[in-house]
């Protein structure tokens, strides 16, 4: 390198768990707009993407239950159909993606380095694509983790049961721990987030949103506005 080369600034790593739910439509359009946003906001960022499993999994993991399978098994069945899903997103990048999903997290990072968009599904068995996600985020040393889910922020109970649910701006993370304490962690059953991606958000100080899975709202968040609910640590 010469003397008057700089280094090229390398850009932020925005880690982002994609719900599974943008997985199971029947038209390919809405997979589509995704990836051409993904190449866009590329110029500004580098995304890092988590597939979730969404109503495909379930089904698949409903079937095997009912045939006895054990929970590890199911979850080994969720993370298979969450990097098909991820094959999906990465088939609709055109060659902008790492060529296939990352299995563990080495691959995940040694993939990060290569600058490119990085795609992947479930890791590891016991685990929820968010505690992925949160891990994959302290892996890369990632700015920032959103959570683009199926609903546009978190709520004190079930906004599509309740309409005068109340909806937090900020939430700190103890408090939202103490929402999350008697969900379910068998295999299909996770949902916002759950107490592992916390504690991992917790000791990495991982800045954190959880907001709607929609490209407008995730472009403005990675721009800095405040979407969704944050996720404090105080």
């Amino acid at each position: 390198m010469r003397a008057d080369q700089t280094i090229p600034k390398q850009k932020p790593r925005i880690v982002i768990k994609l719900s599974g739910s943008l997985f199971g439509l029947e038209d390919t359009k809405t997979l589509k707009q995704f990836a051409e946003f993904f190449v866009r906001i590329s110029k500004i960022c580098q995304p890092i993407i988590i597939a979730g499993g969404g109503k495909i999994a379930r089904h698949y993991i409903s079937h095997a239950r009912s045939s006895g399978a054990d929970e590890s098994t199911l979850d080994e069945i969720g993370i298979e159909v969450s990097r098909l899903n991820a094959k999906l997103l990465i088939f609709a990048l055109q060659g902008m993606a790492y060529p296939h999903p990352p299995v563990n997290l080495k691959e995940v990072a040694n993939a990060a380095d290569s600058g490119l968009v990085v795609v992947t599904g479930g890791l590891h068995p016991g685990q929820s694509t968010n505690a992925t996600a949160a891990l994959i985020a302290e892996k890369v040393r990632a700015s920032t983790f959103l959570n683009a889910t199926d609903v546009d922020a978190v709520y004190d109970s079930d906004p599509r049961k309740n309409k005068y649910a109340k909806k937090f701006k900020k939430i700190p993370l103890k408090k939202l721990r103490g929402m999350l304490v008697h969900q379910e962690s068998v295999a299909g059953g996770y949902d916002l987030m759950d107490i592992v991606a916390l504690k991992v958000i917790e000791r990495s100080k991982i800045k954190t949103r959880i907001l709607k899975a929609d490209i407008k709202t995730l472009e403005r968040a990675i721009k800095g506005s405040p979407e969704g609910t944050e996720i404090t640590l105080a």
